[in-house]
């Protein structure tokens, strides 16, 4: 599977439709779209693909600029979200895993009743391009592969949580492999594995797609999947509310369903 580059124009579309259903093409008196500034964004890695493949089409029928940011969901890196929030960073729309999202709403960083559910993300496995692709296809063969994998990487996310706080004890293989696994901050996982500083790599299935010089060799097994949400939210601070409301409406939309689909993503599509 490869993710979409681009939008092609065929595809774009549906897309100008869903914005003028939506409300995020208001026009002025010119008839030409109402800018009124820019709008921040602060996207966590699980997101991003699909949000790069979507920003230009938004940009172009809105009229407005979208700046972007980019962090982890959760942690104390420099450009965490949760980081970058705190020393007041400019944002109106924050999109990363629901758990962080409403730890966020908690701490009034983030306007509560705003969040919206995006997408659904799943954890998989790559090595280093034309590297042997080793068996996870089953809880008994992910374990063989970790407890014989020289080195593993994984992200200091939401995935990475998962694998360092509880899946590696419901493997029962903890003190065997979690010495040899290191915690990748501040860049993706399938950046590392791809230079050949990791033989094994988990993140995100979105995260790992996009990167150049790895092979995805595919999900974590069903039994001991962990499927996160990630959402969206209108941060307290924003000096665009409406139109990051606007923004968050178009990731939601049917018509973006198709582009998030193609970056391993599944559309948590409004109704």
């Amino acid at each position: 599977m490869k993710p979409l580059l681009s939008l092609t124009r065929r595809a774009a579309l549906p897309l100008f439709a869903a914005f003028a259903l939506a409300g995020c093409g208001s026009l002025d008196n010119a008839g030409k779209p109402a800018t009124t500034g820019d709008i921040h964004v602060m996207t966590s890695g699980g997101f991003t693909a699909a949000y790069n493949d979507l920003r230009p089409a938004f940009e172009r029928s809105s009229g407005r600029t979208v700046k972007t940011a980019y962090g982890a969901s959760m942690g104390n890196a420099d450009d965490s979200i949760p980081s970058r929030l705190a020393r007041n960073e400019p944002a109106d729309v924050v999109i990363l895993a629901r758990p962080a999202l409403d730890a966020l709403v908690a701490q009034g960083k983030v306007v509560p009743g705003s969040q919206v559910d995006l997408v659904r993300s799943s954890i998989g496995f790559a090595v280093r391009k034309g590297a042997p692709r080793p068996d996870i296809g089953t809880v008994d063969a992910l374990k063989r592969t970790l407890l014989a994998a020289p080195s593993i990487a994984y992200s200091a996310s939401a995935s990475g949580t998962y694998y360092e706080t509880e899946l590696l004890k419901k493997l029962g293989i903890e003190d065997q492999v979690k010495p040899k696994s290191k915690r990748i901050l501040s860049e993706r996982v399938g950046t590392v594995v791809a230079r050949g500083d990791a033989a094994l790599g988990l993140q995100q299935v979105s995260e790992l797609l996009p990167i150049a010089g790895i092979d995805y060799i595919g999900p974590l097994p069903d039994e001991v999947q962990r499927v996160t949400v990630f959402s969206a939210g209108i941060a307290t601070a924003s000096k665009q509310p409406e139109a990051a409301r606007q923004l968050i409406r178009y990731l939601n939309s049917p018509a973006a369903a198709p582009t998030i689909a193609k970056t391993g993503l599944e559309p948590l599509t409004a109704r």
